[in-house]
């Protein structure tokens, strides 16, 4: 196996136009599990393509260990891609199409076998090794173009939304065996998806990007429990981050009490109420983070202030809340089922210690 480095990349399809790529840097590492998550059009795939040999950048390098391929051909590499369509031969079984790869490199015949076999025993292909992919459920179908990469034995296993076709069953199931298959070989993947839930369940790290840019590179709860910026705070969770834009105040103090700030803090005025935050000094625009899960609705005269639900969505084991806040919403998510309704008057408390601040920007307030 080995690592990928990106230094500076860069991707423009017309000389004067905006790039699908802006100076992207990276280092995944050696048997890492490495996703790459934005929304469509993020440029995550033209990533995948660039490191695959299938795109080239307009600027920058790509090494897979300590060997620049930035400009080499695709078979150069000793990559193997899996794709959002499985793109098997419908003429073939499964065991040829898993085969096929090897065959045209005139791997010896005992060779192929022996891999094709190991590859349909880590993937529970073995009973449909003989079938044709029309003769497959979408399950199979992902496993074997999954065997087909495997038995290549290649240095970078690459993945671009490979399950994004699937129901959620099934995503879910197959999910957990990549999980599991990674660890069992040690291998290097890096895997592409639109998806936030898949990419917190399956990442050892995460880089999110966005109209080209990286924004962010960490473990999952990394990005979760400190956004680099409002973006980020925003695209992970489901639901994402409360940001409410407020004012903010330099510290005055007053007493500490619920609602009040303590002497040396500031606040953040959102509407007609007063948020406490550690900020000594900073006046002017304010974003005021708070995930759904550290906003607490209680007895209208209790908590910071005042709000009207706006809408209950009850999910079984839990609910979704979402209040007014002057203008701006605010969601709650609330512990087993809930018996508020539309138009209901609820105070609302936030938890201090979990509380983020971002400049009018939109960047992290350290």
């Amino acid at each position: 196996m080995a690592s990928v480095s990106l230094r500076r990349l860069a991707k423009r399809y017309d000389p004067t136009g905006k790039a699908v790529l802006d100076d992207v840097s990276l280092e995944v590492h050696d048997g890492e599990l490495f996703v790459l998550l934005g929304p469509s059009g993020s440029g995550k795939t033209t990533v995948l393509r660039c490191v695959a040999g299938l795109e080239q950048p307009s600027a920058g390098e790509i090494l897979i260990g300590e060997r620049d391929v930035t400009r080499l051909d695709p078979a150069a590499r000793n990559i193997a891609m899996v794709f959002q369509t499985q793109a098997l031969y419908p003429h073939l079984t499964v065991r040829g199409n898993i085969a096929f790869g090897l065959e045209v490199r005139h791997v010896a015949p005992a060779d192929v076998e022996r891999r094709v076999q190991q590859a349909a025993d880590r993937l529970g292909l073995g009973a449909v090794l003989d079938r044709r992919p029309g003769e497959l459920s979408g399950g199979e179908r992902q496993r074997a173009a999954l065997g087909r990469a495997l038995v290549r034995e290649p240095h970078v296993f690459l993945f671009d939304e490979p399950l994004s076709n699937l129901d959620p069953t099934m995503r879910g199931e197959l999910r957990a065996e990549l999980v599991e298959l990674h660890r069992t070989l040690g291998a290097t993947m890096i895997y592409v998806t639109h998806d936030q839930v898949e990419a917190m369940a399956i990442a050892q790290r995460i880089g999110l990007l966005a109209a080209g840019r990286l924004r962010q590179v960490g473990t999952p709860a990394e990005l979760y429990a400190q956004p680099a910026d409002v973006f980020v705070a925003r695209f992970l969770g489901s639901p994402g981050m409360n940001v409410l834009k407020g004012t903010g105040r330099g510290g005055g103090g007053g007493g500490g009490g619920e609602g009040r700030a303590r002497d040396g803090e500031g606040a953040v005025d959102v509407g007609v109420w007063s948020v406490p935050v550690p900020l000594e000094r900073y006046e002017g625009e304010i974003h005021l983070g708070v995930r759904p899960e550290h906003v607490a609705l209680v007895a209208p005269d209790r908590g910071i202030g005042a709000a009207l639900v706006q809408s209950v969505e009850p999910l079984g084991a839990e609910t979704l809340v979402r209040v007014d806040v002057g203008g701006q919403a605010l969601v709650a998510r609330v512990p087993g089922p809930s018996e508020l309704r539309r138009g209901d008057r609820v105070g609302v408390k936030l938890d201090r210690r979990q509380l983020h601040l971002f400049d009018a920007a939109g960047a992290r307030l350290q």
